[in-house]
């Protein structure tokens, strides 16, 4: 398995935010930050569907994780607010086959012009209602 995060994970050659037992942090590439204190938080443990793969302690460990970042980027760095962004699946826009969340501060005046979030709409129309399915899907769940 070819990971560049369970790569740096294994070198210990990223620069980290914070390293945790089952989740870690760390500043992306240089020249890829979205704003200053931009944040990755990924699980220690390999999963190449993202949300779609993770365990369930994995899971909690990271989204504690990027809890705790979010909140030293309010508290230290002074962010008004963030965003929490995610890609999971083949056809998600991921660039990197392993969990990841993207944690970016916002401060007044970054502007909608600066938000990462998709900018297009998807055409694909399940067959059905889209609501109702979702909801018929959790209850067999459970």
């Amino acid at each position: 398995m070819d990971c560049v995060f369970c790569d740096l994970i294994a070198a210990d050659s990223a620069q980290w935010v914070a390293k945790e037992q089952t989740a870690v942090a760390f500043a992306p590439l240089p020249g890829s930050e979205i704003a200053a204190g931009h944040t990755l938080v990924v699980p220690r443990r390999h999963c190449d569907l993202g949300v779609l793969d993770v365990g369930p302690d994995d899971l909690a460990a990271t989204t504690e994780l990027v809890r705790q970042v979010a909140r030293a980027m309010v508290d230290a760095l002074g962010a008004s607010g963030v965003c929490v962004l995610n890609a999971s699946g083949p056809d998600s826009g991921r660039s990197i086959d392993h969990l990841h969340f993207h944690v970016v501060p916002r401060f007044p005046g970054d502007g909608d012009d600066t938000l990462p979030w998709p900018t297009g709409r998807s055409t694909h129309q399940p067959a059905g209602d889209p609501r109702a399915l979702l909801a018929a899907a959790l209850v067999s769940k459970g």
